[in-house]
């Protein structure tokens, strides 16, 4: 029997609240990386999976573990090797000839926050062994298929400067993430701050959020306002990126193969609307839309060999993209009911 939750909803102001307070708790371990760092929460809040590319030694793998700390959840973290199979990750059947029967060991994936360290490291049979989880929020081994707590969320990590014994991702599983962020190296000031905390012990995570209020806030997420315009605006920059010399970029044209697919606007508009909440609105905003565009169309864009050659970068495509499509004036008031 499901037990109903008569808690009211949550306001934008107290989601805002209980967020930062999450935040202010990682930024103790983690210093600086703070767009890292709110991508990590907009993609726990909406529901999605978060794709980080940067060199080592970024807190990539240490900013995961952390959030998990913080928000209670359970962690597991992936190194992916070319010697890696399927059933590392997801589990398989084992046998048993004292018992004569078959039991099933599942694999690492089935954790609250996945880490899959150095994804490009991994054959394609191995990164797409993470699809159907990715997509589906469950797994099927042999006739069984077995769903993954709640909530999941899968980041990420690749090393941009390393092409020796590495895999590119296939389109299909690229196209999973909801967002791509690129990080480089910190300030000056961060990185004084980050040499100063490895000569003291690291401080003693405190649970901020538990995984029920978590689930709360990507319920409010739910209720978010997204006015219609703004959903028009997401698809016409997704549509823009598919025919570059209709958008009045035919300089452009060149370098794209195939643009971002329809798993793009989503990706904008869900994202969207919980930085709107992590920001402490009930309404999302087109700087919202623009703020996340690059991160949610970036992997999706395929681009041809002139692009590659010319050193000419999916971010400098979004740039003039979103420089060329009209941004909409909206009102940030949800419409009166009828």
């Amino acid at each position: 029997m499901t037990v109903q939750d008569d808690r009211p909803p949550l306001s934008p102001a107290d989601a805002a609240t209980r967020l930062e307070r999450a935040l202010f708790e990682i930024r103790r371990v983690i210093a600086g990386q703070d767009a890292m760092l709110e991508r990590v929460l907009v993609c726990l809040l909406a529901q999605g999976h978060l794709l980080i590319e940067g060199v080592p030694g970024l807190a990539k793998t240490l900013t995961i573990k952390t959030t998990a700390g913080v928000l209670g959840g359970s962690f597991a973290r992936i190194q992916f090797t070319p010697d890696l199979v399927p059933a590392d990750l997801v589990g398989t059947r084992v046998y048993r000839p004292d018992e004569g029967r078959f039991d099933t060991e599942l694999g690492p994936v089935f954790c609250n926050f996945l880490l899959a360290d150095e994804i490009n490291r991994a054959p394609a049979k191995v990164q797409s062994a993470l699809l159907e989880v990715m997509q589906e929020r469950h797994v099927t081994i042999g006739h069984t298929t077995y769903p993954v707590p709640e909530p999941f969320l899968v980041m990420a990590t690749q090393n941009p400067i390393e092409s020796e014994g590495t895999y590119p991702l296939p389109e299909a599983q690229v196209d999973r993430f909801m967002l791509k962020v690129l990080i480089g190296y910190p300030e000056h000031d961060e990185e004084l701050t980050i040499v100063q905390r490895q000569l003291v012990p690291p401080p003693e995570l405190r649970e901020v959020l538990s995984l029920d209020e978590l689930r709360a806030l990507q319920a409010a997420v739910a209720d978010v306002y997204v006015d219609p315009a703004l959903v028009t605006y997401a698809v016409a920059l997704a549509t823009a990126t598919r025919d570059l010399a209709a958008a009045g970029l035919p300089d452009l044209a060149g370098y794209v193969e195939y643009g971002a697919s329809p798993r793009g606007p989503i990706a904008v508009t869900q994202a969207a609307r919980a930085l709107a909440l992590l920001r402490g609105r009930d309404y999302t905003t087109a700087k919202d839309i623009q703020a996340l565009a690059k991160d949610a169309l970036r992997h999706r864009l395929v681009l041809s060999y002139q692009a590659l050659a010319e050193n000419v970068s999916a971010d400098a495509i979004l740039d003039r993209v979103l420089a060329s499509v009209p941004v909409p004036e909206v009102s940030p008031a949800r419409p009166a009911l009828q």
